[in-house]
């Protein structure tokens, strides 16, 4: 979001414990103890100095070193009761088993310190199969950190002052952006960033003629990268800029973002804001996803155009200057751009981000569509369908602890002279889509919508829908007629 407001502004020792075998034996009183030695059977032989022996029975084999009750058998070493056994070092109770440091009750299981793997543990499962904030937002911040950039805008306007003849006003403004893809050994990079965050409807030129980009930890005016505007879209508030032959982008450690699917986003995720807030410099803030998909209307950056965005909302901090940034989940794999936040005296902390899919989805669209190109704008083809539910569920998986929203989707109305006019019909129930050998099964209404921005010139793309209790495919070759500009 640029640092101005708006009612929706645009823009987030383990302890060891050792169990001693105790073997409790009756010596001979009548002469002193010589020796002792284990004879081939794993028997252990007492020598006293009146030449006389005493065998106490077997201590290596099945109940000696490596038997049962022995150092490393069932109660001995690796044994139950040993100390790498059940209740030893590595058993049941020992370090690696059920109450001991990284057993089931340890450090990775049901109660211990670190619970990685366990149920309960400060990593385990009570913080949603997560590990631990003081460790891993630290790591997920980190690895955030490495694909962030600030961005700061240059905008010139003309300005009318009383009878002075129009002067030119110089002005800037400051964002935030993700390397989605790098070449470290050619210095180059395409970033994603918001739209809204290198146009300004009062200046000369619209889009931002002079922008540069900065790494974390190279925030300084010598350490500047140019980057030049590739495209992008009032409507989905995404704009790619592009970045060629950097020495400062070889040199660095940074790396294009791992993406996450932000479709496995579900309500109470992590959700890691990095950006430039109001300005001061790229910093983190965490919170948690609040809904994982819902549209908000806005108005767009144009002042005019009312948009609607498909975003996923938290309560992470988001502040201006955090536009165009990266919501990154535990893992530090994007899973958002964040893009605008309600500014109200009664509401708190809600702030949203444009999900990963759709973002990736618009830059993928952009790049091939408009770099090298004339074109600046997302081409996205268009069927003629007009979708709509007709039933909703919470579906909840046990298997992962998490609850998802299931939609029955049909078609709603087909326009004429459309691609879909006279192939799909009015109560279709929309089940699958295949594009490019991958199918996706249609459970939101979302689904086929997003997947259209997928699609290019010479793709087809086969539905599945379920017409009067059939299963019936239909196929859409797509042609440049289909293509809007958005």
């Amino acid at each position: 979001m640029k640092t101005k407001g708006l009612s929706i502004i645009c823009a987030i020792c383990v302890l060891l414990s050792v169990c001693t075998a105790v073997f409790s034996f009756q010596a001979k009183t009548t002469a002193q103890l010589a020796g002792a030695t284990i004879n081939e059977s794993g028997e252990l032989i007492l020598t006293y100095g009146d030449g006389t022996e005493q065998n106490l029975g077997t201590v290596v084999g099945k109940d000696g070193i490596d038997g049962k009750n022995g150092a490393d058998g069932k109660d001995g070493v690796d044994g139950k009761d040993g100390a790498d056994g059940k209740d030893g070092l590595n058993g049941k109770d020992g370090l690696n088993g059920k109450d001991g440091a990284d057993g089931k009750d340890g450090a990775d299981g049901k109660d211990g310190r670190d619970g990685v793997d366990g149920k309960d543990g400060k990593d385990g499962k009570d913080l949603g199969g997560e590990v631990a904030p003081s460790v891993s937002i630290s790591a997920a911040s980190a690895k955030g950190l490495q694909s962030a950039v600030s961005i700061i805008t240059r905008f010139e306007k003309t300005v009318q002052s009383g009878s002075w003849r129009p002067t030119t006003q110089e002005y800037y403004s400051a964002g935030s952006g993700v390397i989605y893809r790098m070449s470290k050994e050619h210095g180059d990079a395409f970033i994603i960033t918001n739209y809204h965050v290198v146009y300004d409807v009062n200046s000369n030129s619209g889009v931002s003629e002079d922008i540069n980009v900065y790494l974390y930890g190279s925030e300084l005016a010598e350490k500047a990268i140019k980057a030049t505007y590739v495209g992008g879209s009032v409507y989905y508030d995404i704009a790619v800029l592009r970045v060629e032959d950097s020495e400062i982008l070889m040199e660095s450690d940074a790396h294009a973002a791992d993406i996450a699917d932000s479709d496995d986003v579900c309500i109470g995720s992590t959700a890691i804001a990095i950006g430039n807030a109001q300005g001061y410099g790229i910093s983190a803030s965490s919170g948690i996803v609040s809904v994982a998909s819902e549209y908000i209307t806005m108005v767009a950056s144009d002042e005019k155009t009312q948009i609607s965005l498909r975003v996923m909302r938290v309560d992470t901090a988001v502040n201006s200057g955090n536009s165009g940034g990266g919501l990154y989940d535990i893992n530090g794999h994007l899973i958002g751009i964040v893009n605008a936040k309600i500014v109200d005296d009664g509401v708190e902390n809600i702030g949203y981000a444009i999900p990963s899919g759709v973002a990736v989805s618009i830059a993928e669209n952009i790049i091939d569509y408009c770099y090298g190109t004339e074109l600046e704008s997302v081409q996205r083809a268009m069927l003629g369908v007009t979708l709509a539910i007709s039933d909703s569920k919470a579906i909840y998986d046990a298997e992962k602890d998490t609850v998802s929203i299931e939609e029955t989707v049909f078609v709603y109305a087909v326009s004429e002279n459309s691609l879909a006019y006279g192939v799909m019909q009015e109560g279709d129930v929309l089940l699958r889509a295949t594009l490019k050998g991958e199918t996706t099964q249609i459970t939101r209404q979302y689904h086929m919508i997003d997947m259209m921005l997928d699609v290019r010139v010479g793709d087809t793309v086969t539905v599945t829908v379920l017409r009067g209790g059939t299963e019936i495919n239909v196929e859409f070759l797509i042609t440049e007629d289909c293509l809007t500009s958005y």
